[in-house]
């Protein structure tokens, strides 16, 4: 049987409903590692904490394969349908979806908690900071692999898109790896 492969449109919608799949499965992890810190349930947030660093690299393996075709088809077809009027909004990005806000705020609800782990959790922190840098070095690879070095974004044309991606990075990271941030700067993503 000879199967058609999907088209690039497909690969890249499917790929980012995975990821977005992946960032609510994320939340929810985040949530129930933040109820179970506030019980004193370390074992039970150390397993959801653990989730969620595996949830991160999942959302980077979707980010990755998302972006499975040529630079061609990106600017031909990809980035054409991000833009109006194929969509209503000047500037579309994933910063405007719902799953971003939450995650976000719920990282800045648990920065304190994050910033002051009981010891036990120190390995599994690391692993979900490691995951984090992780996804977000694979969607700057993306960016890069599309836009290239100094080009805008769809959101900020008069922005270098990798910079500004690296800069959310380190933004993030100051969320989630708060002590590493008190003692220096925070690492470059």
């Amino acid at each position: 049987m000879n199967r058609t492969p999907p088209s690039p449109e497909a690969i890249w919608r499917e790929f980012h409903w995975a990821f977005f799949i992946n960032v609510q499965a994320l939340i929810i992890s985040l949530k129930r590692f933040k109820y179970f810190l506030d019980k004193g349930l370390i074992e039970e947030a150390e397993d959801d904490l653990s989730t969620a660093a595996n949830l991160l690299i999942a959302s980077a393996a979707s980010m990755d394969l998302a972006a499975s075709f040529s630079r061609e088809v990106y600017e031909t077809t990809i980035r054409t349908s991000m833009m109006p009027p194929a969509v209503r909004s000047d500037g579309f990005s994933g910063l405007m979806s719902w799953e971003h806000g939450v995650l976000v705020n719920l990282w800045r609800e648990l920065r304190p908690q994050f910033g002051n782990l009981p010891d036990e959790l120190a390995p599994t922190h690391a692993a979900f900071v490691h995951a984090y840098r992780h996804l977000a070095e694979s969607h700057t690879s993306v960016c890069a692999r599309f836009v290239g070095d100094s080009s805008g974004s769809l959101r900020f044309s008069d922005r270098d898109a990798i910079e500004t991606l690296r800069r959310y990075g380190r933004g993030r990271m100051s969320l989630i790896d708060p002590q590493e941030t008190v003692k220096g700067c925070p690492a470059s993503l």
